[in-house]
């Protein structure tokens, strides 16, 4: 892509909704040429595109913005992966790389973690400084969902810290633009923690565990072989788990937070009534939608919203756009706590709807729980604007100054 377009992708992906707004008045959908793709923005029409797998498929849900240089690729070559994993693959495909994930994150096994999860929330906060001041987004929201989704997957805690950056840095790598030797560092520390998968691989098919990983590692081999075409599918499916088991969640976070600093009111009715932080949660994540959509192309033609799509084309599920639906959600650009609840889709929907939900859903409480409770006096630093990150996949704050 070259830089005068992804200026102009950045500059829609700053701030999506007024673009969503304007798609969901108009007939029929809208193509963005930043997007290359039709945008769907009403609620109904994303509800429908998720509901019909069979003629909008997945294969292109995490089509890159950016196209890594020759160099870039060639140091990911000596890595492991590209192959499908779960948000790309569709029918017995997707049921057979989804499978063992939805048994690794069932609700037992939520519940289990979270006396973890509230003991490193807590010792975080902890550890902001002593100063009443703290970046929220490197001091808490990038560290504990790494150390919750690689509590469950089964990884040493001082190996955290690498696949977290591994995952932030694969995510640069496609969807930002950056000078070739940046790319080259990117690719180079998303290789590093694909052998670190690799190993948790081996070690696993090798050593079994009561683990997610090792249970990735029985669902999809052969009893008694490993080869090198497994460790590829494994180290992508693995990668994929834990890149949406953490940045989804810290970006989560800080939006959440935001808003809620933002609206101040709405900040001291829940010191005041702590019981209203399920309802919290649930409005942040509908306001402003971490995942803001995936892609879909089409598999043969087909009409969507009245628009004729021939095969092949690619379409944009606007999950944030949807989200501000007011045929959905009454007052749908205002932000409230007390809303009634409503059916969003900052989760998604159907075959392809996220298995992690409930555990980013208990981290943002216990978030919101620890915070409110201890530092019911937090604000946005003045001095410190917030310029949100210009992504489709996980928007949030780059950073987020606060005080107390």
């Amino acid at each position: 892509m070259d830089s005068e377009r992804h200026g102009r992708l950045d500059a829609l992906l700053s701030d999506p909704y007024p673009h969503y707004a304007r798609a969901r008045h108009t007939e029929g959908l809208t193509q963005v040429a930043e997007l290359d793709a039709w945008l769907v923005a009403r609620d109904a029409d994303v509800r429908e595109v998720l509901r019909r797998p069979e003629d909008f498929s997945s294969a292109n849900a995490l089509l890159p913005d950016v196209l890594p240089s020759p160099a870039a690729f060639a140091v990911l070559g000596g890595g492991f992966g590209g192959r499908p994993v779960v948000v790309t693959a569709d029918g017995e495909a997707h049921l057979r790389l989804r499978a063992p994930i939805v048994r690794g994150l069932s609700p037992a096994r939520v519940a289990a973690v979270l006396p973890y999860a509230a003991e490193r929330a807590a010792a975080l906060v902890d550890g902001f400084a002593g100063d009443g001041r703290v970046e929220l987004m490197s001091a808490y929201a990038r560290k504990l969902p790494g150390d919750v989704i690689g509590r469950i997957v089964g990884l040493d805690p001082v190996d955290v810290p690498a696949v977290v950056h591994g995952g932030h840095r694969a995510e640069e790598l496609l969807f930002r633009p950056l000078e070739e030797s940046e790319q080259v560092a990117a690719a180079e520390d998303v290789v590093a923690m694909q052998h670190l998968l690799d190993r948790y691989v081996r070690e696993r098919h090798d050593k079994p565990r009561e683990d997610l990983c090792t249970e990735l590692v029985a669902s999809l081999t052969e009893p008694g072989e490993l080869t090198l075409d497994h460790r590829h599918e494994l180290v992508a499916h693995l990668q994929n788990l834990l890149i949406a088991g953490h940045l989804t969640t810290t970006a989560l976070i800080g939006t959440t937070v935001l808003h809620l600093l933002r609206h101040r009111d709405q900040w001291e009715l829940l010191c005041a009534e702590p019981e209203r932080i399920p309802a919290a949660v649930e409005e942040a994540a509908r306001y402003d939608t971490a995942l803001q959509g995936f892609r879909r192309v089409t598999t043969r033609p087909v009409t969507l919203a009245g628009t004729e799509l021939p095969a092949g084309a690619s379409v944009l599920l606007a999950f944030g756009g949807a989200n501000r639906d007011p045929d959905r959600h009454p007052r749908p650009d205002v932000f409230d706590i007390t809303r009634p609840p409503g059916r969003h889709l900052a989760f998604g929907l159907g075959a392809h709807g996220c298995p992690g939900s409930q555990l980013a859903r208990e981290q943002l409480r216990l978030t919101l729980r620890e915070l409110t409770a201890r530092l019911p006096g937090l604000r946005l630093a003045d001095e410190e604007p917030v310029t949100m990150r210009p992504t489709l996949i996980h928007r949030s704050p780059y950073r987020l100054h606060l005080t107390w």
